[in-house]
């Protein structure tokens, strides 16, 4: 049946291309979800204006909701409200952590730039880290080295 609350549990299985343990969902990417009969419709916003997965999103997006028996799908992007990694869920930043990339912090502990000099390690839980380059993999990640267990790892970029 096609519902909202459906559509959302279905979206948890549709993957961020650049770090498959974060649903849409849970990456806050997924602004809104209507339907219309066998129509549905998808508001968006990625987490970079230029961001390079943005049309295998909404492949997926479609390609998900077409087989559980949409007749039309409809994915508009929206920038209206610019995504921030606050709105990550409590669930992905654990996903994150797991996945061995250190969450963001939220942005009201963010009070001055200092403060993004070290992450929260996510294999020994230290904060004794130095960000050793604020580009990582990709333009939402920074990378880090862990002067306690020695390894470099990434951080999820707060926004």
């Amino acid at each position: 049946m096609l519902s909202v609350e459906n559509i959302y549990r279905w979206l948890e299985g549709v993957k961020d291309p650049e770090i498959p343990v974060l649903s849409l969902v849970d990456l806050g990417v997924i602004r809104d979800v209507a339907v219309n009969g066998e129509e549905i419709s998808i508001v968006i916003t990625p987490t970079f204006v230029g961001c390079p997965a943005l049309q295998m999103m909404k492949t997926e997006i479609t390609e998900m909701l077409m087989k559980k028996g949409a007749a039309k799908v409809a994915i508009a992007v929206s920038y209206s409200k610019p995504w921030s990694s606050d709105d990550i869920s409590d669930k992905g930043k654990k996903a994150l952590k797991q996945f061995g990339l250190a969450p963001p912090p939220t942005s009201d502990l963010i009070h001055d730039l200092e403060m993004l000099e070290h992450a929260e390690c996510p294999r020994c839980g230290t904060t004794d880290t130095d960000l050793k380059s604020a580009f990582g993999a990709t333009l939402c990640r920074s990378i880090y080295y862990c002067n306690n267990c020695r390894e470099s790892f990434e951080q999820f970029k707060p926004l």
